[in-house]
């Protein structure tokens, strides 16, 4: 993730120890005693993972744990977000005072079913990935870039954004992608400068989808 985030947002992968690693006492709660062991392994690595971004920043690594809706609520003054598929883990965090938001997202790359596609991508989006180069599947990039839109969206404003409230256009050439948030979210929106427009970067290999992007103050 390094490669697709500015310098001012410190990134950590995880390694092969960090699956099974130590959890602050606030974090091992939010588990409970009932987690499965692939949730555990999940959550623990993108703890870790963060911890270690922060010591990069030259900060204490202090807990990370989550709201009732799992997403991180991290330490006053900073904002980050983790990710987590099969395989592969990494966190991202930033100081406050010059990046707003911060969201990233790895999938597997793969072929989406045609269900699946209906419920991420507009018809819009659908004519874009026909006209794209072949070799990529990019309903997976359109899947994982608005995945990296909801975790940029929901810090700041507070709500849930839809599959179908972002309209992503994707330059592969450049590996950058824009997200046009629906104007009526926007609207709706009880926040201050909700963001309309969030633009971001994406890379695909094998394996992975990976896209991030920040929202900087103004």
């Amino acid at each position: 993730m390094r490669d697709l985030l500015p310098p001012a947002v410190a990134v950590a992968v995880a390694g092969p120890d960090d699956w099974s690693g130590q959890l602050h006492p606030a974090e091992a709660v939010c588990l409970g005693d009932r987690a499965v062991d692939s949730r555990r392994r999940d959550f623990t690595a993108g703890r870790v993972c963060a911890r270690r971004a922060m010591a990069a920043l030259g900060l204490p690594p202090v807990a990370v744990p989550a709201a009732a809706d799992r997403s991180p609520v991290w330490p006053a003054g900073l904002v980050g977000t983790i990710t987590h598929t099969r395989g592969y883990c990494a966190a991202a965090v930033a100081r406050s005072d010059e990046i707003r938001a911060v969201g990233m997202d790895a999938e597997q790359h793969r072929e989406l079913g045609p269900g699946v596609r209906r419920l991420i991508c507009l018809p819009e989006e659908d004519e874009q990935a026909e006209r794209l180069p072949p070799g990529i599947c990019w309903p997976a990039v359109f899947f994982s870039a608005k995945e990296t839109v909801y975790k940029v969206w929901h810090p700041v404003v507070g709500s849930w954004l839809d599959f179908h409230d972002a309209l992503v256009h994707l330059d592969p050439a450049a590996g950058t992608f824009t997200a046009r948030i629906s104007p009526t979210r926007v609207a709706e929106a009880r926040a201050a400068r909700p963001p309309a427009l969030i633009n971001g970067r994406f890379a695909v290999d094998t394996a992975l989808v990976r896209t991030a992007a920040v929202l900087t103050p103004r």
